[in-house]
């Protein structure tokens, strides 16, 4: 039995690191173009592009508005957030040795995933804030879902782009003195800021989007999402962002990092669905004139859940830190409505609490 109530169980169906990276790049992915998912393409200065090309960003009538009212909100506190449940690790420690398939909801788009005999983490953060700095920036709401301490041996990490609520150095800086064995998997261009933090080389596979990576006996495939990079003022699009399918004997597990919501999904539905379980963003979508072309709203993270033929979609990015404009419970409420309207019931369409574990 899973632990972690409450739960819901679903049971099936310098010149020498640059040198060390690029072997670790030509070594560690196996690239190619897969049928209608080619790789990424940059613009004539070398930035990456999303697949319709270049998208137009809000101007700053738009974003110093934003930026401010975020500024005050940050101060002030807003009301909401998701539930917690206790989860002190004991069943996911235990559950490494026997790999019965369980996603765990650590917070925002940090979970951990135990498929096929082995464990790995999705954009993980422990952090206590989403910041360059550690005194100013989104502050963490509620604690992460299981203690850093008490989870299970990693046998690898997803890292979806380079944006710090989704790349926390500390946090996978942490996991690489862990366990000398973990490794990570990263979208083209961010093996150095990893390097940078102290992770050695050989443990980081870069790929591009078609890009294939063996790992702990399953294949990892970095696929493309609509979104963008960038951790300071000057770097812009000059690291590659993406999603992830995780394919096992058994299971077969999709993690979208950031996106807006394109055409993409149908592709890689078509090509590695269907999907055990999808995990979809559903927040971090107001004001709209800014944030659309790059995040989902919930009904827009469900359609892109069946898009991706998917027979579990779980909501995620939402609740931990308070990142845009609208209400904190907003999106795990639109994403219920719209799963019901959909016909999809609790089972089908998962909005968890903070700590939560479900097999699948």
């Amino acid at each position: 039995m899973i632990r972690g109530m409450p739960i819901t169980v679903h049971l099936p169906v310098p010149l020498g690191l640059a040198l060390g990276l690029l072997v670790l790049v030509a070594a560690g992915a196996s690239a190619g173009d897969l049928p209608g998912i080619p790789g990424a393409r940059r613009d004539s200065s070398g930035r990456f592009l999303n697949t319709v090309g270049d998208i137009p960003t809000a101007g700053p009538d738009v974003t110093v508005p934003f930026f401010f009212r975020k500024m005050i909100a940050s101060a002030t506190g807003r009301p909401g957030g998701p539930a917690i449940v206790p989860n002190d690790g004991a069943f996911l420690r235990e559950n490494a040795r026997h790999s019965e398939p369980t996603v765990t909801w650590i917070g925002h788009s940090t979970l951990l995933v135990q498929m096929d005999h082995a464990s790995f983490l999705t954009d993980p953060i422990w952090s206590e804030r989403a910041s360059p700095i550690a005194f100013a920036g989104p502050a963490r709401r509620v604690p992460p879902g299981v203690a850093f301490d008490a989870l299970p041996p990693i046998d690898f990490v997803l890292v979806s782009h380079n944006h710090y609520d989704h790349m926390d150095l500390p946090t996978l800086r942490a996991l690489a003195d862990r366990d000398p064995r973990t490794r990570f998997v990263v979208p083209l261009g961010n093996a150095t800021t990893l390097a940078g933090a102290g992770i050695p080389v050989e443990r980081v596979s870069e790929c591009d989007w078609g890009g294939r990576v063996p790992v702990a006996g399953l294949e990892v495939v970095c696929l493309p999402a609509q979104h963008w990079s960038a951790r300071g003022a000057f770097d812009r699009r000059l690291a590659l962002w993406g999603s992830f399918a995780v394919l096992g004997p058994a299971r077969r597990f999709y993690f979208t990092g950031d996106s807006g919501y394109f055409d993409g999904f149908s592709r890689i539905g078509e090509a590695f669905g269907p999907f055990d379980v999808a995990a979809v963003p559903v927040g971090a979508y107001e004001p709209t004139a800014m944030m659309r072309p790059f995040h989902m709203d919930p009904e827009e993270g469900l359609r892109a859940g069946r898009d991706l033929r998917a027979r579990r979609i779980v909501a995620m990015h939402h609740g931990t830190f308070d990142l845009t404009d609208e209400p904190i419970d907003e999106p795990p409420a639109r994403f219920r409505a719209a799963a019901s309207a959909a016909g999809l019931g609790p089972e089908a369409a998962l909005v968890l609490s903070i700590g939560e574990t479900f097999g699948f």
